[in-house]
């Protein structure tokens, strides 16, 4: 008979590997687990440079993943958190972990953009222009800005709705609907017109609108700062004494094509109401959306006698002034043949 001394020995030798083995396999699945769950925690970026990604509402679990550069264990977040990811624009800075970027895009943390309001000639090319800065597409942009009805809610025609904008830079989101764009352009533009600048506008007899209208024509003239007032100057004083503006600009408005070296009678001869060799006064808005250094050209214009300007024969861009009509054609005739020289038609 076994005494139970012996069983107790027999017994305890087992027990000691049992608890080994379970130690051991307790480690391994220690260890598994932190290889697994680790890439959850790594750093996604270790440049000083934030990584920039853009989330638009045709996005999926997938292609975000692929956005992200594809990390290990991005599965384990989107079964353990089950959230889809926000549209916007979204930065991974420096240190930054999965988690962390996850969370981002779970939570709509996104980084602001910058958008340009820029220089042009017509609404389609803003469309265009916004439409590479937000996640709006340019069709539905235009479409908008085209709206009758939309312009009349804010406040415009179709035709002054140009002068809403003031051209700069904004911080704004990417994702931002196009309701809220226009809030924060009249919001700029609300800005833009101080009490300085209004009662210049008023000294002048003009609205903001006409203000900018005007300054759309001095902007197409000249390219050059410092001859914005006298250019400004020169069509007040037309305004004034009811003289036809007669800017060759508003003709390549009313035809189409701003690509024109010269105006002809039969450019002259379409009828529009931006065609201001046929019609007095101001064209019935912006032919362009013009710097804020044309604007203010406009409240701030120089004083002169001069009625007339053509550009200059040295094709400098600059522009030749003149006080009579005999002058003018002088220097009329002067650019003429520097073009016909040229052979440009």
């Amino acid at each position: 008979m076994i005494s139970s001394l012996s069983l107790s020995q027999n017994l305890r030798i087992p027990m000691k590997k049992i608890l080994s083995i379970t130690a051991a396999l307790l480690i391994l699945c220690a260890a598994l687990v932190v290889w697994y769950v680790s890439p959850v925690y790594a750093s996604m970026n270790e440049t000083s440079t934030p990584m920039g990604i853009y989330i638009d509402g045709d996005d999926t679990q997938d292609s975000v993943y692929v956005k992200a550069g594809s990390p290990r264990r991005w599965d384990l977040l989107q079964r353990v958190l089950k959230a889809k990811p926000r549209t916007g624009y979204y930065t991974i800075l420096q240190g930054e972990t999965m988690l962390d970027v996850y969370r981002k895009f779970r939570n709509g943390t996104q980084t602001p953009v910058r958008v340009t309001v820029p220089q042009v000639r017509t609404i389609d090319q803003l469309a265009s222009r916004l439409a590479r800065q937000l996640m709006l597409d340019s069709a539905s942009i235009a479409t908008v800005l085209h709206d009758s009805a939309y312009c009349a809610r804010m406040g415009y025609t179709w035709q002054t709705l140009p002068s809403l904008f003031i051209p700069n830079t904004y911080e704004m989101w990417w994702n931002t609907s196009m309701d809220k764009f226009m809030q924060r352009m009249q919001k700029e533009n609300k800005a833009f017109w101080t009490e300085a600048r209004t009662q210049k506008a008023e000294a002048l007899g003009m609205t903001p609108v006409e203000v900018v209208t005007l300054a759309s024509i001095v902007a197409e003239e000249t390219a050059y700062v410092p001859e914005m007032p006298k250019v400004a100057g020169m069509y007040i004083r037309r305004l004034q004494i009811g003289m036809p503006l007669q800017a060759d600009p508003t003709v390549k408005f009313a035809v189409g094509d701003f690509s024109l070296r010269r105006i002809y009678f039969k450019h002259l001869e379409i009828e529009s109401p931006y065609n201001t060799y046929k019609n007095k006064g101001l064209p019935p808005g912006p032919i362009c959306i013009p710097s804020v250094k044309a604007m203010d050209a406009v409240l701030s214009n120089e004083q002169h006698g001069y009625l007339y300007m053509c550009a200059k024969e040295d094709f400098s861009g600059y522009h030749n002034f003149a006080s009579t009509l005999g002058q003018h054609n002088a220097n009329a005739r002067r650019y003429q043949q520097a073009l016909n020289r040229r052979g440009i038609k």
